[in-house]
């Protein structure tokens, strides 16, 4: 059996791949053999989806022609193959999110119509789209990894497979930097629709949300697919990618190993056997009958468990001698999905003290409400910072950096799932807004209220499962940057002296210095987007109220379009010089060094020191990018949850002043959930990711 898995482990993973997407496909027909409910909720559906497909198609345009770009110049840097994994990935990225956008708008009208029928029906149409994402995003990044990496070790035949390795990071910066411009523009988009819906509708008309009398209200139905579902797709097949990516990095420069192949082929084998548990946890969520919320945390736990007894046999299969210092890692991994979940959800659910703490703040006022919400997510980051931080000691002390980088595989390798929580939320979120426009019962809103509750704090729960990866993944990456570093040095001059990364090198603390600003200056050019953005929405919504006054008693109709026109320009403009700032940050701590050691050299800077100062970029994007991220995505689920909390009748319930006051914090807290915070995860790894490819360009 070992000799089996070393010869064709990868080519198991693929066919597993292969599951997944077959899994996929059988659910994605089965959702939509759901019934599609009215005429009018056909004709509102269509709507959204012309909208959703007329963005996606611009934006695809938009991030072509800067990808195009980008791919001349690898290849003219770094050659043809690291090109062609860059197209890959680019590709891939783009593919994964119009494919979480598409499965979105089938499955929203069909979740709206379930809901007419019960609650239960709702939940497993709404859970089954998601799936279908997760599902395809896990088998996409699997085949394009693993049959890259097939493809190019075949091409170069180097017994080292360091020319295949090399060539396999421009697939982890094609995906990364494709992820951050898809998580920045549906970001930008669904948040300022979102946020100026809200502004003029609730606050100045007293609309519910989603009434079709709102003329933004067609936008923020369209925001929740392009940003929510099309950017999360791309960013969850980024992470899924560049994790994996980086394990074989690791793997391939492990110290006195004289065959890293087992090393190599046992991350993918990981990714592979657990798309069988996600399936299977899929499957009891389909059949089982519990409560929305415990039936999915049971869910999850039960593919956890299942990937956990699937990778026993396969450690001390691969490694007969060593096996449970490869197996404690994955444990370590499959613990903190668990404890990343839990812990999420306990600060954004509604059940629980901090949302409750955020509301009964609401009830003194809107600047108790922001002041109550920014302090829970602040206080959000201590349990995960605490859990990472134990997950690295543990799995270092088993198998060194190689051990965190299972950890990572392995927390990861269950995305299939947890990506179906995460788009769970946004169907949900649309089928309400289906539900209020086509005038279904209230007892139908009543239930997509109830689910859509439950989306906000899976969201939540699966933005920080990513961010938490991320640091982990980040932490693996830089390490990667130091060893290639170090083999590129020496290939160069055998007699180099390796560089140490010491806190007595002020080199390292101006590097550290960049990187730990570049998480805020990133999230202040988002915000300031988005702001910009809704408020061109609400002017929009106010001019089209003054200007038609028949659209509140419903004589007239609101031109939609406006407003769909506008998120749609904006997002497009705006989301392209925060994708692009940690590039330019990475390339210029890069170059300034080795041009101004040339041009005055009297300063004392060399290549060597940009090399320094770009790991200490690296180590400070990681550390505050980690803590804003967790903050920012915890206080706006928690926000937004806490707004749902006194709908549901709590401190006065809808049009009191603590409503109001829970309206402006959620309208905070969106931009801070959908946007900024989860564009932080790629960008961590976009930084990352350059700098190891641009080790021998520079230095």
């Amino acid at each position: 059996m070992e000799t089996f898995l070393l010869q064709n482990g990868i080519t198991a993973a693929l066919v597993l791949g292969g599951l997944a997407i077959i899994t996929a496909i059988i659910l994605a027909v089965k959702v939509r053999a759901a019934g599609t409910g009215t005429d009018l909720m056909r004709e509102i559906a269509a709507a959204v989806e012309e909208g959703a497909k007329a963005y996606l198609s611009r934006q695809i345009k938009t991030i072509s022609a800067i990808a195009l770009v980008l791919l001349v110049l690898i290849a003219y840097f770094k050659g043809m193959p690291t090109a062609v994994g860059f197209l890959i990935g680019a590709t891939c990225s783009l593919l994964a999110g119009f494919i979480g956008m598409r499965v979105a708008v089938i499955s929203n009208i069909r979740t709206a119509q379930a809901a007419t029928i019960g609650a239960q029906p709702a939940l497993r149409i709404a859970f089954n789209g998601g799936a279908v994402t997760g599902l395809l995003v896990v088998g996409l990044a699997l085949l394009s990894v693993g049959g890259f990496y097939l493809g190019a070790d075949a091409y170069f035949g180097e017994p080292t497979h360091k020319k295949a390795l090399d060539a396999i990071v421009g697939l982890a910066l094609g995906s990364s930097l494709i992820s951050v411009f898809a998580r920045l523009g549906g970001g930008i988009y669904t948040k300022a629709a979102d946020v100026g819906a809200d502004l003029v509708g609730k606050i100045e008309q007293n609309l519910d949300e989603d009434d079709p009398r709102n003329p933004a209200t067609i936008a923020d139905n369209v925001g929740d697919n392009v940003g929510d579902c099309a950017g999360m797709a791309a960013d969850v097949f980024e992470t899924y990618a560049v994790s994996l990516i980086g394990s074989v990095l690791v793997a391939a420069l492990l110290p006195n190993i004289a065959d890293t192949t087992p090393y190599i082929i046992f991350p993918f084998m990981l990714c592979g056997l657990a798309v069988i548990a996600s399936v299977l946890g899929i499957v009891f969520i389909n059949v089982g009958n519990l409560k929305p919320t415990n039936a999915l945390l049971t869910g999850v736990a039960l593919s956890a468990i299942i990937a956990g007894l699937l990778f026993l046999p396969l450690s001390w299969t691969m490694f007969p001698d060593s096996w449970v210092s490869v197996y404690v890692p994955t444990l370590v991994g499959l613990a903190m999905t668990f404890i990343t979940v839990l812990i999420t959800n306990y600060y954004t659910a509604t059940q629980y003290a901090p949302v409750r703490k955020i509301a009964k703040a609401s009830q003194t006022g809107h600047a108790t409400n922001i002041i109550a919400g920014l302090a829970v997510g602040l206080h959000a980051t201590l349990f995960p910072v605490f859990f990472i931080g134990l997950s690295i000691v543990v799995s270092y002390s088993f198998h060194g950096l190689y051990g965190v980088a299972i950890a990572v595989v392995s927390m990861l390798s269950l995305s299939g799932i947890i990506i179906s929580l995460d788009a769970f939320g946004p169907i949900t979120d649309n089928a309400g807004g289906l539900a209020v426009m086509a005038k279904l019962p209230k007892e139908v809103r009543r239930i997509t209220d109830e689910l859509d509750a439950i989306g906000n704090t899976m969201k939540a729960v699966t933005k920080g499962y990513a961010i938490a990866s991320a640091g982990l993944a980040a932490l693996v990456l830089f390490t990667s940057y130091v060893n290639e570093l170090q083999v590129h040095r020496l290939l160069a001059d055998a007699d180099a002296v390796r560089i140490n990364f010491t806190l007595e090198d002020p080199t390292i603390l101006i590097g550290l210095f960049i990187g730990g600003m570049l998480p805020f200056l990133f999230v202040a050019y988002t915000m300031d987007a988005v702001g910009k953005a809704a408020g061109a929405v609400v002017l929009e919504v106010r001019r089209q109220l003054a200007a038609k006054p028949g659209i509140l008693l419903g004589t007239d109709k609101p031109e939609y379009g406006t407003c769909v026109d506008i998120v749609t320009k904006a997002a497009l403009v705006e989301m392209i010089f925060p994708a692009l700032l940690p590039l330019l940050a990475v390339l210029l701590v890069a170059a300034v060094p080795a041009l101004c050691g040339h041009y005055f050299p009297g300063l004392g800077l060399t290549a060597e020191k940009g090399a320094t100062a770009l790991g200490g970029v690296l180590v400070g994007t990681i550390t505050t990018g980690l803590f804003v991220g967790i903050s920012l995505t915890s206080s706006g689920g928690a926000w937004d949850n806490a707004k749902k909390f006194i709908e549901e009748g709590n401190y006065g319930g809808k049009g009191s002043p603590a409503h109001a006051a829970a309206v402006t914090g959620d309208t905070v807290g969106d931009p801070y959930k959908d946007t900024s915070g989860p564009a932080i995860n790629p960008m961590i790894k976009v930084v990352n990711v350059l700098a190891i490819l641009i080790i021998p360009l520079f230095f």
